[in-house]
């Protein structure tokens, strides 16, 4: 406990509860040597570029006061390049949580990563290389085209390092990863090793989603289903012309020995008729039930296919017989494997249809549809053609169409661990928030398919599996799991039973899927496997905070892998926040344009700047000269004026505005803008404190004796200060950021600065006044709860500016935790000074409308019998800028000729009195009102207009929706005071 000089204790008693006062006062923390009170004076404004450059380090941060640690990793970016705005929101929400629990005493640990991201970096850099240099990943080698790879890693990571630290991110920088440095190696070893001892990880022939483009497996939820309404040209790589979707071709099989039986069959995909082995229709339909078991004439190949029954065949779809083609469709490969039917592929890696396939050997599939539509007319088969509603599948990273092949791969049986993963959610081990995707994780798991995890790529982790053979033997082959050749040799010997120097091992060319490596994170990244002691103080990770678009690449199998192989959920708690996108709700694409980076919101970016970003994307090979071309056009519609600098706490309080939960979240420049003008106030307000304390303590040397009560706007700044960090700590304990934000910027802005602040000033003049006192005492209370509650959102400025409040002077600890529960609230009083508030709003409005200003030395009148205004008139008075003020229980009477009147509800009615020589000048000012309720019925009709339209309610984002509808509420609000008012000037 420490001890509390007399000075703040006599300060103590001026408050109207003692006690309250005194249990919302922490103990006193100098954490570093930086707490010390700044005695030179601010600058005149708020330079963001200056204040970002000042290092808060561990300045809010108390010392440690519970044995419980709150641990959690950032989500790794990709090295594929820079951060955008989805990382900055993640890095400030987590940043956020961070802050909160150091300023809490709880030892935090946030883990910073770099995930190698197989698939995506390997295209990017290819790109790259051919760009630059004319030459393929093939022409270069693998080893020469890894050194590649590992150069852009280098590069990309210090920017990425950079970036974040940008961000004013606190992460524990010591602890950094990178998903393929030695100890996440041994990681992945380790757990490609263990699952498969445990028969999870197996290989197999299977039908797998190919990108021809990439020249790899990718996983199912690589894939994009495009869906396609009827024909429609689609751009794929390696074609320099559009290919058509959605049109569906029927042929014809003539029954074998016979010609004029056959069985027409309907296809998206005439290219697959090659490889076709049977024609399958629906047990129970009478068109074809004479034909089941018969043959057909394949068209090309000298052979006869069977016609078989399965209960997989739609009779409404097409003729309602289908082909089958196992080795290039999911569902005929398993039609195929019920029939015992052969597996024939006829395409390629590449794409192409294969030797085989004889006068269309060599062909690209697409370019094949065409050639063997022909020959199908040419043969009297083509039975017609017509449009179709189909979905595309495409490669998420290349935007290639997926081609079905069968080849070697391993998988990932998940099904027992996809049971455990699910039930940890419904017995409320796991909680998930927002709570609507826990039906998502439900309806994934359990349809969840086995795990292709091996890829074709140069680029990740060597799977640790060998093909071990005996020399003398080499038909006699095992497949093992092992660290090194050595062991493999080892186990295989044990295996093939021989002796361990005759066994030839070589390992897989594969490498693993990028996702298995980065779901071993929450525990990889404390060491395991090894035991280490940061592996037991912080593993599980308290949370995990992620997009929520990654919840089946990532969080899932991040639970099922820990589960596995620790036997411990990975994380109780999973926090999913939306996808960022532009001001108008559109996902943000560089090759549209309306990418922004977080770089160019803190400091600014001219037009010109923008469009240079776009160019260098342009010579990476990254987006093409169309796309390049397009984006420049959408960015001169967008950003005319380029982006204003907003600094580094603008963008991280205006993403935190947001609510994160939403599936979308659109972000605004304008609105980081006018964040920078709330940062500037803030400053204006802590210059306009500072001195007057000063001022103050110079004369009476601040102290309670010479202050005996706090008045009513004393108390009422007081109560609405304590209902802010009750409503910030909520906020901040659900997640919902945007509360806090809206909280604290409503105090501050609003209550603190607008209202409170501006009703001392007068007082404040009197240096000698017992008044100054307590106003003094209260500006910094206030202060210093906001700036610390503000803290975790905007570390630099209230950092700075918490060190210039003159805590010392006043009497006050330098208190660094985290306000709660400071309990000097007054409903009551907030109710009175609401409706004061009200009052004075309608003073001003009254004041605006008839063009009344100070030179009309106006006399305002409040008739009420609240006897609330009595002790509010001298705040009424300053705050709507009248001459003089006058309280009346009831109207007498009045010259109507020299009067304006407004109400505020049932609680007052408000007159303004005018000499008579104001007259003719007000007069004039009303000539003003009509011109302006002209212009708002013109802009509410053309708003009404739009929004009433069927296209608008159909296509609008909901958030513009909500904007509209509010812009029109304000107008129709403005409007009907204007024509009230315009009666009254009736009377004048």
């Amino acid at each position: 406990m420490i001890l509390i000089n007399m000075k703040t204790k006599r300060l103590f008693s001026a408050f109207s509860n003692k006690k309250h006062i005194l249990s919302s006062i922490h103990k006193l923390h100098t954490s570093n040597r930086n707490s010390k009170y700044i005695t030179t004076d601010l600058p005149a404004a708020y330079v963001p570029h200056e204040v970002d450059k000042i290092d808060p380090k561990d300045y809010f941060e108390i010392p440690l006061c519970s044995s419980i640690p709150f641990s959690l990793i950032l989500p790794p970016p990709n090295i594929t390049g820079t951060l955008h705005l989805g990382h900055a929101l993640t890095a400030t929400i987590e940043d956020v949580l961070v802050r909160r629990n150091r300023m809490r005493g709880i030892k935090t640990v946030w883990v910073p990563g770099i995930d190698h991201a197989g698939i995506a970096t390997q295209v990017v850099v290819e790109k790259k290389i051919w760009k630059e240099r004319g030459l393929t990943r093939h022409q270069l080698g693998r080893n020469e085209f890894e050194k590649e790879i590992w150069k852009w890693k280098e590069e990309k990571a210090a920017i990425i390092a950079q970036q974040l630290r940008r961000l004013g991110t606190s992460l524990n920088w010591s602890m950094e990863t990178f998903t393929m440095n030695e100890s996440q190696s041994s990681a992945v070893k380790k757990a490609f090793i263990q699952l498969y001892e445990n028969h999870l990880i197996y290989r197999s022939d299977y039908l797998v989603s190919w990108s021809c483009s990439l020249q790899s497996a990718i996983s199912d939820i690589e894939i994009e289903h495009v869906e396609i309404n009827g024909p429609t040209m689609v751009n794929v790589p390696g074609y320099e012309s559009a290919v058509e979707f959605g049109v569906l071709t029927k042929f014809a099989y003539k029954l074998c020995n016979s010609d004029d039986k056959e069985i027409v069959v309907a296809t998206t995909r005439p290219e697959t008729i090659l490889g076709d082995v049977a024609v399958a229709v629906h047990p129970n339909d009478a068109r074809y039930s004479h034909f089941v078991g018969k043959y057909l004439q394949h068209p090309f190949r000298k052979e006869h296919i069977p016609v078989i029954a399965d209960e997989s065949v739609d009779p409404q779809f097409g003729t309602g017989a289908v082909k089958i083609t196992p080795a290039h469709d999911p569902v005929d490969f398993e039609t195929g494997r019920r029939h015992n039917l052969p597996v024939l592929q006829i395409i390629d890696e590449k794409g192409s249809l294969s030797k085989s396939c004889g006068q269309f050997s060599g062909l690209p599939r697409f370019r094949a549809r065409d050639a063997i539509i022909e020959e199908l007319d040419r043969l009297n088969l083509l039975r017609g053609r017509q449009g179709h509603d189909m979905t595309v599948p495409l490669c998420s990273r290349s935007k290639d169409v997926i081609e079905f092949l069968v080849k070697p791969q391993w998988f990932l049986r998940c099904s027992r661990m996809a049971e455990k993963a699910a039930e940890a959610v419904r017995n409320g081990q796991l909680e998930i928030q927002p709570l609507q995707y826990e039906k998502t994780w439900f309806t994934w798991l359990n349809n969840i398919r086995d795990w292709c995890i091996s890829r074709q790529l140069w680029w990740g982790h060597r799977i640790p599996a060998f093909r071990c053979f005996s020399r003398s033997n080499p038909q006699e082959q095992v497949w093992v799991a092992a660290e090194d050749e050595d062991t493999a040799q080892g186990k295989a010997a044990l295996r093939l039973a021989i002796e361990k120097e005759t066994v030839v091992v070589k390992q897989d060319e594969d490498v693993l899927d990028t996702w298995f490596s980065s779901s071993l994170l929450p525990f990889s990244a404390f060491g395991w496997p090894r035991q280490t002691e940061e592996l037991q103080n912080y593993y599980p990770l308290s949370l995990m905070e992620t997009g929520h678009d990654i919840i089946f690449f990532w969080v899932a199998r991040m639970v099922m892998l820990g589960l596995e192989l620790t036997a411990k959920l990975p994380f109780s708690k999973v926090l999913l926040h939306g996808v960022i996108c532009d001001a108008n709700g559109k996902k943000m694409s560089k090759s549209i344009g309306n990418v922004i980076t977080p770089e160019e919101v803190i400091s600014g970016a001219s037009l010109k700047e923008l469009e240079n970003s776009l160019r260098i994307n342009n010579r990476t090979g990254i987006l093409t000269d169309w796309e390049t071309s397009r984006a420049i056009a959408s960015q001169r519609k967008m950003f005319p004026e380029g982006i204003p600098a907003c600094g580094v706490d603008a963008l991280r309080f205006t993403l935190c505005s947001h609510n994160i939960k939403n599936h979308f979240i659109n972000f605004d420049v304008n609105e980081c803008n006018t964040n920078r003008l709330f940062c500037n106030k803030l400053w204006q307000a802590t210059k306009f404190m500072k001195r007057s304390v000063q001022k103050v303590d110079a004369v009476q040397k601040i102290s309670t004796s010479s202050s005996n009560n706090l008045t009513p706007m004393d108390k009422w700044a007081l109560s609405r200060l304590s209902l802010m960090v009750d409503s910030v700590n909520k906020g901040l304990d659900d997640n919902d950021f945007h509360i806090a934000t809206s909280s604290i910027k409503s105090f501050l802005y609003q209550d603190f600065c607008d209202v409170y602040l501006e009703s001392t000033k007068k007082d404040l003049q009197d240096v000698l006044s017992p008044l100054a006192v307590s106003h003094c005492v209260v500006l910094t209370r206030c202060l210093d709860v906001g700036f610390r509650s503000l803290a975790p959102f905007m570390p630099h400025l209230t950092h700075l500016l918490h060190r210039h409040l003159p805590l010392e002077i006043i009497g006050f600890p330098r208190d660094l935790s985290y306000p709660r529960n400071l309990q000097h609230r007054d409903p009551k009083l907030e109710e009175d000074v609401t409706i004061v508030m009200d009052t004075v709003v309608a003073i001003r409005r009254l004041k605006k409308l008839f063009g009344i200003t100070k030179k009309h030395k106006s006399k305002l009148r409040i008739v009420s019998k609240l006897a609330l205004f009595s002790d509010f008139l001298n705040v009424i008075k300053d705050l709507s800028a009248s001459e003089t003020v006058y309280l009346m229980e009831e109207s007498g009477p009045v010259l109507e000729d020299n009067y304006v009147t407004d109400s505020v509800g049932d609680v007052a009615k408000i007159e303004i009195f005018l000499p008579k020589e104001q007259r003719q000048l007000l007069e004039l000012d009303l000539q003003k009102l009509e011109k302006k309720r002209e212009k708002l019925i013109k802009e509410l009709n053309k708003l009404e207009t739009m929004t009433s339209s069927e296209s608008y309610r159909n296509n609008a984002p909901p958030e513009a929706q909500r904007t509209h509808s509010k812009k029109i509420l304000a107008l129709t609000d403005d409007l009907s005071r204007i024509e009230f008012m315009q009666k009254i000037a009736n009377k004048l």
